[in-house]
């Protein structure tokens, strides 16, 4: 055999077993809410703050979907969009650039907005 044959099957293989093995793990068993609550470098005070709002991010926007992409959209950019507050507060508490500072207070009040709207869309369509 040659060796093109060779890594012709050996891709094929690959190609047709990684989606099966993929679906064979158990999720059920997986703790989502806490994956990434620890920083992954630096331990320091602003690392802890964003790897739990990164954390907190991440588990609000694990939502059982409906088949409303309308729906689905919003209630999981809401979660979203909150992450992006709590690191745009975590920027201020912690952060020195003045420049990513006003970027962080600029992210607050948008995000704040496009919530609220988001909001009073659910509660329009019996979201």
């Amino acid at each position: 055999m040659s060796l093109r044959m060779i890594m012709a099957a050996t891709t094929l293989a690959f190609a047709f077993t990684s989606p099966l093995a993929a679906q064979e793990m158990d999720h059920s068993k997986m703790d989502h809410g806490s994956m990434g609550a620890q920083p992954k470098g630096d331990t320091g005070p602003s690392s802890k703050a964003f790897a739990e709002a990164n954390a907190k991010m991440h588990e609000g926007m694990d939502i059982a979907f409906t088949g409303n992409a309308d729906a689905d959209f919003v209630r999981g950019m809401i979660a979203h969009h909150q992450g992006a507050i709590d690191m745009a507060k975590i920027e201020l508490e912690y952060g020195k650039d003045a420049e990513l500072r006003a970027l962080a207070e600029g992210i607050i009040s948008a995000q704040e907005a496009e919530i609220a709207t988001m909001k009073d869309w659910l509660a329009r369509n019996g979201g």
